[in-house]
């Protein structure tokens, strides 16, 4: 099973969202053998649900919402995930303190695209529709490379 970790900085914007969509693509595409899951890179809002931000765009574009309380990107998390993906520069930085040295990717989302970027945070511009429309771009270039390499299968 390959294990992605979605990450941004209190895991109840960006990072639920991007594992709601990647879950959602998941299931559509057939894929059988990844699995996804989010954290944050800090304690700001562990416990907390996804932002009502977030909850409100996923369900305007009928995504289901992965069940999910921000919880905190742990050291041991480098053995159990084979994949890091953060939204933004600020997250890789924590990402790679928190995760030390690793031979794993630790990468942005939008890094599987053709126009390599940040995903804005919503907490602070408001504009959910430009993060989802970002992180569901990011999900279907990181799905298709994964497939295009065979390291995701569908059924």
């Amino acid at each position: 099973m390959l294990k992605l970790l979605f990450v941004c900085h209190g895991n109840i914007c960006r990072s639920p969202m991007a594992e709601s969509v990647c879950a959602y693509e998941i299931v559509k595409r057939g894929i059988k053998n990844v699995s996804v899951d989010s954290a944050a890179a800090h304690t700001d809002e562990i416990g907390n649900p996804p932002h009502r931000g977030t909850q409100e765009k996923l369900r305007r574009e009928n995504v289901p919402l992965i069940p999910h309380r921000a919880r905190l990107l742990l050291n041991s998390d480098g053995e159990k995930y084979d994949y890091f993906i953060g939204m933004d520069d600020y997250n890789i930085r924590d990402m790679r303190r928190i995760l030390g040295n690793i031979d794993k990717p630790v990468c942005k989302l939008l890094d599987f695209t053709s126009s390599p970027r940040a995903i804005a945070d919503p907490w602070y511009t408001g504009n959910f529709d430009a993060t989802f429309d970002d992180v569901v771009n990011g999900v279907n270039a990181l799905l298709d490379g994964l497939e295009a390499q065979g390291l995701a299968k569908r059924e």
